[in-house]
């Protein structure tokens, strides 16, 4: 569409309101125990005024900024996924009858839910499960039909995370497609607004709702400023450049002992990650046997029985969890869906207990000599 608007903040209640009243679940990030997640909310109230996150390696804590911004923050432990691919879905119900069994699905109607606050990194995540879940070869009917009607109000980033590295990604901090509106907040001594990007048919269709007025030559710049600050104060960086290839060359590099030896392989990493979509499932019965289901459940490869089949699991030692999950996401998910598995939301260095860093870890390998990344090691 293309169309760029301003709303005050009191517009944005009224955002709220014209997408609830349009049957939609709003969800949208809010302050509860210590951090800030994503939930339904009803009001601007709901949202995190004056809050911001101060994050490094296994560190993550909420601190009361000087301003009322309400988007004045990183991105949580929350990913958009656990609403589109929740962790926990039956996938059929089975209920013997008289003469043999019934099978019902386990497709539920889709919420209409509406986002508010989809980071650029967090849209490039969503497209990313796209591939996987809409347009990949075994597509999932319950995830296309949540995806179908979802609208999403993204926001663009007016300040950096310490463990981002969305640049390095080419994921943001500008969000640049995919979204139905845009968010920039502009906030100063004197004005507490936001420019609007509309991005879609529907999201036009809202903001005939909204009270708003044309964006200005000032708001833009603002805007576009707001934006440049964030890409400036990117707390990481990732050299892309060769990385596919010398990871994928250096399945015996000593690094992964190094790493082995502090990884808890509580699997956190993968939990938060916005990407990861490894399931397993679970097949429950009543006593009686008159009734079964199939439960779909988020796995994580750092679990031992995610590799397992007869005689054992396959990468039984924690270097080889670590290495298959650093390798697949930078490396090895390019080859299967033609884009790197990470979008450089720095989530998993947040909140990996004992502080690993991805980029730390990658580039130790990459840039090693090609001799160390050969070296022997015995066992998996």
């Amino acid at each position: 569409m293309g169309t760029n608007v301003t709303i005050a903040r009191d517009g944005l209640q009224a955002l709220i309101e014209a997408l609830r009243a349009d049957g939609r679940e709003v969800i949208g990030p809010t302050v509860r125990e210590g951090a800030i997640i994503y939930d339904a909310i009803r009001d601007i109230a709901d949202l995190p005024a004056g809050w911001t996150d101060r994050q490094e390696a296994g560190r993550y804590g909420l601190e009361q900024r000087a301003d009322g911004a309400l988007f004045g923050y990183t991105v949580g432990p929350h990913a958009w996924k656990q609403f589109l691919f929740p962790a926990r879905e039956t996938l059929w119900t089975m209920r013997r009858t008289g003469d043999g069994a019934e099978v019902t699905d386990g497709a539920t109607p889709a919420s209409r839910h509406a986002f508010i606050g989809v980071r650029s990194c967090e849209l490039h995540a969503i497209a990313i499960q796209d591939k996987v879940f809409v347009s990949g070869p075994y597509p999932d009917t319950n995830y296309r039909a949540r995806r179908a009607d979802a609208f999403i109000v993204a926001v663009n980033c007016g300040q950096a995370g310490n463990t981002c590295f969305c640049v390095s990604m080419r994921t943001g901090p500008k969000v640049e497609g995919g979204f139905d509106l845009s968010l920039t907040e502009l906030l100063d001594d004197t004005r507490h607004d936001f420019l609007i990007a509309i991005g879609s048919e529907a999201g036009a269709a809202i903001m005939q709702h909204v009270p708003h007025r044309p964006a200005t030559a000032a708001d833009l710049s603002a805007a576009d400023s707001a934006v440049a600050r964030a890409a400036a104060g990117i707390g990481r960086h990732l050299q892309t450049e060769g990385l596919k290839q010398a990871l994928q060359a250096a399945p015996e590099h000593r690094r992964w002992d190094e790493v082995a030896a502090r990884c808890l392989t509580c699997g956190n990493c993968t939990m938060v990650c916005p990407t990861c979509f490894c399931t397993t499932v679970r097949d429950h019965t009543d006593l009686a046997g008159n009734t079964a289901r199939r439960v779909r459940e988020w796995d994580s490869c750092f679990t031992l029985d995610f590799s397992y089949i007869h005689g054992g699991s396959v990468r039984h030692a924690p270097r080889a969890r670590y290495r298959q999950w650093l390798t697949h996401k930078l490396a090895n998910w390019i080859d299967q869906f033609g884009t790197s598995g990470c979008v450089g939301c720095g989530r998993c260095i947040t909140w990996c207990p004992v502080g690993i860093d991805i980029t730390e870890e990658a580039a130790a390998i990459a840039n090693a000599p090609a001799a160390a990344r050969e070296a022997h090691h015995e066992g998996a």
